[in-house]
């Protein structure tokens, strides 16, 4: 007999209108109480916790560049599709989301 194992998966949730997140810009948006730093890379999102595992700076309000966000308190770089970190002080990976889209509404889940 086979026995099933059941991964509890978040639902998804609308937190924005792609009308609301310019092209290469970023936005924080809420997920259940969770700050979450969206991103716009030229018509494809990403999601990844806002709140940078150094210090706690809000990473929408970094740089964008490429695939990359940087923290705009001390400089740390976040992967936004990994969630890796890619130069310090922060030494601890981010969570990211699953981004979809319907329609204009952007919905995100935790990955």
């Amino acid at each position: 007999m086979l026995e099933v194992h059941s991964r509890m998966t978040e639902e998804f949730v609308r937190v924005a209108t792609t009308s609301e997140i310019q092209a290469d810009k970023m936005k924080m948006v809420q997920y259940k109480g969770q700050a979450i730093c969206l991103a716009n890379i030229t018509g494809k999102y990403y999601a990844i916790r806002n709140t940078c595992t150094h210090l706690g700076g809000p990473l929408a309000q970094g740089k964008l560049e490429d695939h990359m966000v940087e923290c705009p308190w001390h400089g740390s770089r976040f992967d936004l599709t990994t969630g890796e970190v890619k130069r310090g002080p922060a030494q601890t990976s981010e969570p990211i989301y699953e981004v979809k889209v319907e329609g204009t509404s952007i919905l995100i889940r935790p990955k």
